[in-house]
């Protein structure tokens, strides 16, 4: 199974589970980015650190909570390379971002 990212896992256990269910005698997941270490602020939904599977985790932790055969994910350095020499926001994977991160949540409530 490839996929861009895994974030909070919630998915990716499913979608493990269901390959699963389907047949599959081993499932290989690759994750073509690094993992989300880090809140993002600058568009996916991630306001605290606690709410990432890979916070506080290992790459082997996380493989089993999704319980994947093998868990591979892309390399910091292989995101750079790819890039080449581009400037990127990878505040989510290094802590690092291109600006100050808000100090308070200001998403707001959202009511239909």
């Amino acid at each position: 199974m490839i996929d861009d990212s895994i974030v909070r896992g919630t998915t990716s256990d499913r979608i493990v589970r269901m390959l699963r269910d389907a047949g599959a005698v081993e499932v290989h997941v690759r994750i073509s980015s690094p993992p989300f270490m880090w809140p993002c602020y600058f568009g996916t939904d991630i306001p605290e650190r606690e709410q990432l599977i890979a916070y506080n985790r290992t790459v082997e932790d996380i493989r089993q909570v999704i319980g994947a055969d093998t868990l591979g994910y892309l390399k910091l350095q292989r995101l750079d390379e790819m890039v080449d020499g581009l400037s990127i926001c990878k505040g989510c994977f290094t802590g690092k971002y291109p600006m100050e991160p808000p100090t308070q949540d200001i998403r707001g409530d959202f009511e239909r």
